[in-house]
């Protein structure tokens, strides 16, 4: 059986411990290999050498960054004594997203798994999440959640996307998902226009993107609706989706949020995100 590599960023809050539990729930079907990562938010100036060795630019205390790493070791080991020495622990000092991005990356991953608090109004506008911020740059599919899903069953899995211009996409996560759990997988498609005039194409549409990405058995849904968000909140409303699956262009900011990272901050099912072609 193919082992899926997982990475679990964790600041040691109860939100890691709901992206453990789901990584468990996953391990059930799917041979896993956990990595827990913590990151020592830390300046470019103070870097830390093979040995584990503290260096800063002389403006930044040593034995202060050295004793948030001490810490962090103790929690991390914790960890281990909690959960099994089957996972691995790591440690690195940078920026928490680009560090998280980063490592998921060069570590070749093929998933990372982030609890979520969420985020709304004026916090979501100036600041967002670091699971949205890790959602909109990672090459690594991201799956978020707001709560504890270890008693989830996997039964229903909803692929949101654009199926105007068919396309071979990297699926190699959800083909796993698919084999393990053997879900029924909706394929869906919210629009603005007239759904009865546009249905028939799109169905076609949807059709030959299965077909260039190896998917056997789908359902189509064309729905109308203001916006990608809203449609899919009411799609879950009326099916009760268990997973959502929806890809990312990585486009965000202070003043634009994509369809994805609004989802990510606000609706409580497990979503993945993965990045377009």
């Amino acid at each position: 059986m193919e082992t899926l590599k997982i990475l679990i960023p964790t600041d040691f809050s109860v939100q890691a411990e709901f992206a453990y539990l789901m990584v468990k729930n996953l391990d059930q079907k799917i041979k896993t290999e956990i990595h827990f990562l913590h990151v020592l938010a830390v300046p470019d100036t103070v870097s830390m050498d093979n040995a584990g060795n503290i260096s800063t630019c002389g403006e930044i205390d040593v034995t202060y960054v050295e004793k948030q790493k001490e810490i962090a070791e103790r929690k991390l080991d914790d960890l281990k004594n909690l959960y099994g020495a089957a996972i691995q622990t790591h440690l690195i000092l940078g920026k928490t997203t680009d560090s998280i991005v980063n490592y998921a990356a060069e570590a070749k991953m093929d998933l990372v798994v982030m609890g979520t608090k969420g985020a709304w109004g004026f916090k979501e506008k100036i600041s967002g999440t670091s699971t949205q911020m890790v959602a909109r740059n990672s090459v690594v599919p991201v799956l978020s959640l707001m709560c504890d899903r270890s008693d989830l069953s996997i039964n229903h899995l909803l692929l949101v996307h654009d199926f105007s211009k068919p396309t071979a996409e990297n699926f190699k996560l959800m083909h796993k998902i698919l084999k393990a759990f053997n879900p029924t997988l909706h394929l869906l498609q919210i629009i603005s226009g007239d759904v009865i005039s546009e249905k028939a194409s799109i169905e076609a549409n949807m059709k030959q993107f299965a077909n260039l990405n190896s998917i056997e058995h789908f359902e189509c849904h064309v729905i109308h609706d203001k916006d990608i968000e809203n449609g899919v909140v009411h799609f879950n409303q009326m099916n009760n989706m268990d997973m959502i699956c929806i890809g990312t262009h990585g486009k965000g900011g202070m003043l634009h949020q994509s369809a994805t990272e609004k989802l990510i901050n606000h609706l409580f099912k497990p979503i993945i995100s993965f990045q377009l072609k």
